[in-house]
């Protein structure tokens, strides 16, 4: 981490890349705001802190997804896990100008790794010919629903790039890993051979004749 441009000339200054916690409540989030890392405070209705929590949500569904897939998914995980920690750090700090360090931010490097999963675990996924219904193996099913969650997680979290600066990658990052999630419960269905596809229609009635 490097200090902005502008600051005064020195050495760089990094921000501690652990964190001490020795209390489990604070009360500082009795009145209904909630501390941001800069110190700014903040109500808990407000976007940064909904997309925030929305990340930490679907970071506790892929830890629970984690624990009923196969190996060479839950290594893939378990890495997306740490990098959602980062973009609540990346989350909780705003861009601000003046800054005598430069925060934790999320990297164009995490979002290529993403990519490269992607392309590794779809390439020997047979062709799609309509749209999976979630479900099938437990693994893949709980993948689903952390794959929706992030869906929201990158909602809300574009709804605050329209209000105010964000990283870039962090948009970027939440978009590829809704895909990644899709493509890994596939691969936890035998490769797609048990997916359950829409049939549009399959269960209307086509011999009813209008009234």
């Amino acid at each position: 981490m490097r200090v902005r441009s502008g600051n005064p000339p020195g050495p760089p200054k990094v921000l501690p890349l652990m964190v001490k916690i020795n209390r489990v409540y604070t009360r500082t989030g009795d009145d209904g705001r909630t501390l941001l890392g800069d110190g700014a405070r903040l109500p808990k209705f407000h976007i940064r802190v909904a997309a925030t929590g929305s990340v930490d949500e679907a970071n506790a569904f892929i830890g629970w997804a984690a624990r009923h897939v196969g190996e060479p998914a839950r290594p893939i995980l378990e890495r997306v896990q740490n990098d959602l920690f980062d973009i609540g750090a990346d989350l909780c700090r705003p861009e601000r100008s003046g800054l005598k360090v430069e925060p934790l931010r999320l990297q164009e490097t995490q979002v290529a790794w993403l990519e490269e999963r992607i392309d590794e675990h779809n390439a020997p996924l047979a062709p799609l010919t309509s749209f999976v219904l979630p479900g099938g193996s437990e693994g893949s099913a709980l993948l689903h629903v952390a794959r929706t969650i992030v869906r929201r997680a990158e909602r809300e979290i574009a709804e605050l790039a329209f209000q105010e600066p964000i990283t870039p990658a962090v948009i970027r990052y939440m978009n590829r890993l809704s895909d990644l999630l899709f493509v890994l419960a596939r691969d936890e269905n035998n490769a797609g051979a048990s997916d359950v596809l829409w049939r549009p229609g399959a269960h209307s009635d086509s011999t009813r004749t209008p009234a």
